[in-house]
């Protein structure tokens, strides 16, 4: 049984606060694993999006490359 089922069935403000206490704690450690997880896939992600990026820009400078031809008389 709980501690509150010990006192009667009674339910005092403190037993309200520490379980929200309980709660939260729980709560800001799985924000904070989620969150470092976030920023792992986001920097991959920019990464993939950079070399991409320099891939089809380095591709499409090698198709649109201007040829000048300098001729001497």
């Amino acid at each position: 049984m709980t501690a509150t089922a010990t006192r009667n069935g009674e339910i005092t403000r403190s037993d309200i606060e520490s379980k929200l206490r309980e709660i939260r704690g729980e709560v800001s450690d799985v924000g904070e694993s989620a969150r470092s997880i976030g920023m792992i896939v986001g920097a991959v992600a920019v990464v993939a999006v950079v070399g991409a990026v320099y891939l089809f820009g380095r591709r499409r400078g090698r198709k649109e490359k201007t040829v000048v031809e300098i001729r001497r008389i």
